[in-house]
């Protein structure tokens, strides 16, 4: 049973573009933090760099914190806070260890021009579907979409590395990290099983990058293998993220298309 955690400070409201729908990443100043001390999270709805609307409580399907000790409880409306951009997460981490967050969101629908769509499929990783609409000639089709999406960040406090870093939360498409990024250094490969529905994605198409001197450096984009977990060389340090969008084609008469994003975040020393 999950019991509700306080101290937590987070959100405001997921904001729909008229084209592209934004990223959501859970991130922290530092990833490493000490054992009592404060910690922010701030959820970045837009890119890895800046939040461009904050998230309501309302929005959320589910907050989840994980202990070290695998201990998962929830947050309440009455934990979450938030400033004109950005939702803000915030606790006191009690023990030393590796903690994870996620956080999932309800579905929205938005209507897209087929040029928009078409760019969005292009830049944000998804290219089975343009490949689809290109063969089908439906490039200039409109399009309704219906979306979510679930985010996770892990993050280390003191010294102690333990094994909860791999807790699967159940949501709709998630990332699970294979090691501990906490034991990884630059130069190092970490694996990590995409999954939908809580079974691997095989042949999904999945994107990482990471934060240089304030700009996004694009890592390696790759391909799930038949047990869904995709491979990435950790080139440098810095703070690092690996998403994916999940993408459906619907034959409801009035949602052309379904997505579900999944994004994690941790930083290498």
């Amino acid at each position: 049973m999950k019991k509700k955690i306080t101290g937590f400070l987070l959100l405001g409201a997921l904001l729909a573009v008229p084209t592209f729908a934004h990223d959501l990443f859970l991130k922290l100043d530092n990833f490493f933090v000490a054992v009592n001390s404060k910690v922010s999270i701030s959820i970045l709805n837009g890119s890895f760099l800046e939040s461009e609307g904050a998230v309501t409580f309302a929005r959320l399907k589910d907050v989840s914190f994980v202990s070290p000790k695998g201990e998962r409880a929830n947050l309440a409306e009455t934990d979450l806070t938030k400033n004109e951009t950005t939702s803000f997460l915030s606790f006191e981490p009690k023990e030393s260890g590796t903690y994870v967050v996620g956080l999932s969101t309800m579905t929205r629908e938005i209507d897209l021009e087929g040029k928009d769509f078409n760019e969005y499929l292009q830049h944000d990783g998804i290219p089975d579907t343009l490949a689809e609409r290109k063969k089908k000639k439906e490039l200039d089709k409109k399009v309704r979409e219906r979306y979510s999406k679930h985010v996770k960040t892990i993050f280390q406090a003191g010294e102690t590395q333990t094994e909860n870093y791999k807790t699967v939360l159940g949501y709709q498409v998630e990332l699970v990290p294979q090691q501990n990024p906490y034991k990884l250094k630059a130069g190092d490969t970490i694996e990590i099983l995409c999954l939908k529905d809580g079974k691997p994605l095989a042949g999904q198409y999945v994107m990482s990058g990471r934060e240089s001197a304030g700009k996004i450096v694009a890592e390696a984009n790759v391909r799930t293998d038949k047990k869904g977990i995709a491979k990435f060389k950790l080139n440098s340090s810095g703070k690092w993220y690996v998403r994916f969008i999940h993408m459906t084609h619907l034959t409801d008469p009035k949602i052309n298309y379904e997505s579900k994003w999944a994004t994690l975040t941790f930083e290498l020393k």
